[in-house]
């Protein structure tokens, strides 16, 4: 069984969940990973069209996910790999050999979400194309966060014309770690990737409602839910440590209130009808 996770975010609030795509690659209703992506990368085209930036990791840096993106005219933002290559005026060179040498075009204080920190980091970016679509003018913008950190390649298709579109472009990447971190819950939490039923449709089924129960739970990080929220987590998952208060995303904590919610206040059992007879 595979998956596929949308997730909505922007620079501030909270993640929404617009999509969870199961596909297989065995048996009777087999599919390939490219066919299935294509599919969720058409309803993508066809619900928003340019409204918002498709934002990916590594693990799609290549020219041929990067034609699918062009097709349909999305707007991303990719994280490139530094060895491989891509064009600009002295040729066909490595990522990181575009911006070697050069000086950084701004720099800004910009918070480490994963480590919690403060982190001095450069800006750079300079146009570039890919080989394999070599009228296609891209940018590449690179973030240096510093000594003994690895910088980020980032190539998107977003006009660039001064350092604050560039800025915005890293803002937007950094973004991701809150939509790693639903991710992670859904793994750990919901068990999204053990279901323990061996028919296609019956898996399906189980799958919908664990999509459910996701959206509910980000559902209540909402700020109208705040004070919901609050008294949930003050009377069935206390805790008075400064790390779990401070998260951003309790969603561990809100599916444990929860539970503990639903055990206290279990639903009344219904008594079976007796049928008399006259």
């Amino acid at each position: 069984m595979q998956w596929l996770s949308l997730v909505v975010a922007g620079f501030q609030g909270v993640p929404v969940l617009a999509k969870l795509h199961w596909w297989t690659s065995r048996g009777r209703f087999a599919s390939d990973r490219t066919h299935e992506l294509q599919q969720v990368l058409r309803q993508c085209a066809e619900t928003w069209g340019q409204q918002v930036v498709h934002v990916f990791d590594r693990g799609f840096a290549h020219g041929k996910w990067l034609g699918h993106l062009l097709d349909p005219h999305l707007v991303f933002v990719l994280r490139w790999k530094t060895q491989y290559h891509l064009l600009d005026a002295q040729g066909k060179r490595p990522a990181w050999h575009m911006t070697r040498g050069k000086r950084s075009l701004g720099h800004r204080l910009i918070y480490d979400a994963r480590r919690r920190c403060q982190r001095k980091t450069g800006m750079i970016f300079v146009p570039v194309a890919h080989p394999d679509y070599p009228d296609v003018l891209l940018t590449l913008v690179v973030s240096r966060p510093g000594r003994g950190r690895k910088p980020w390649y980032l190539l998107t298709n977003l006009p660039i014309t001064s350092p604050d579109e560039a800025w915005s472009v890293i803002f937007i990447y950094a973004r991701r770690w809150q939509i790693e971190m639903t991710y992670r819950f859904a793994k750990t939490e919901l068990a999204i990737e053990s279901p323990r039923l061996w028919s296609w449709h019956n898996r399906l089924k189980l799958l919908a409602m664990v999509a459910l129960v996701f959206a509910f739970l980000l559902s209540l990080l909402a700020p109208d839910k705040a004070s919901l929220r609050a008294w949930l987590l003050r009377h069935f998952c206390h805790r008075t440590g400064k790390r779990y208060r401070a998260a951003s995303l309790p969603l561990y904590r809100l599916r444990l209130a929860l539970s503990r919610l639903w055990l206290c206040y279990p639903d009344p059992i219904p008594l079976p009808l007796q049928l008399t007879s006259g």
